[in-house]
């Protein structure tokens, strides 16, 4: 039952992330570049639940994203995956509990994932490849996105905190029981 009410409130996250991302920063926003809180979710999820968890997630959000905003199903499916599998690949080697750390992990995050559809726009619209314009956007979505951690990364590490402890207990009790 807790498990079920923790996805709800991730997907309630997503949705609350969402209107965010269409409304607010639409005119808070640096030179025309809003932050991916997107990746930020997807990584949070793979960092304090798991892998799996994160790319199912990463992937449920990108197909919601995909369908909302029109584009070309997938791409964001994909990218979203590979965040929330990235997190759960640098549990293993990084520590949630620094906000430092968490913010270089974020950003390593946006670059990766900014590139992936970057790279997947330009194959499958067959865009041409600007290598200004892209790298201005990721610098400018990686300062923006780690200017956000800043701020609520005491929100994030008490909320995965909960989340991990909700998952972890799970995994004890289906293990022993």
């Amino acid at each position: 039952m807790k498990k079920v009410l923790s996805l709800l409130l991730i997907f309630i996250a997503f949705i609350i992330i969402y209107f965010l991302q269409s409304n607010f920063f639409m005119w808070f926003n640096i030179a025309g570049v809003k932050p991916n809180l997107f990746i930020i979710l997807a990584l949070v999820v793979g960092l304090f639940i798991g892998k799996t968890y994160g790319m199912a997630c990463g992937i449920t959000f990108g197909i919601f994203i995909d369908l909302f905003i029109g584009k070309l199903l997938g791409i964001n499916a994909i990218v979203l995956g590979i965040a929330g599998l990235m997190g759960g690949i640098f549990v293993k080697n990084f520590s949630k509990d620094s906000r430092m750390t968490f913010i270089v992990t974020s950003a390593f995050a946006v670059a990766i994932c900014e590139f992936l559809s970057y790279i997947l726009q330009i194959i499958l619209y067959k865009l041409s490849f600007e290598t200004g314009p892209f790298l201005r956007i990721i610098l400018l979505e990686i300062i923006f996105n780690s200017l956000i951690i800043m701020i609520i990364y005491p929100i994030i590490e008490k909320l995965g905190e909960k989340l991990e402890k909700v998952f972890t207990e799970s995994k004890i009790k289906t293990r022993y029981y």
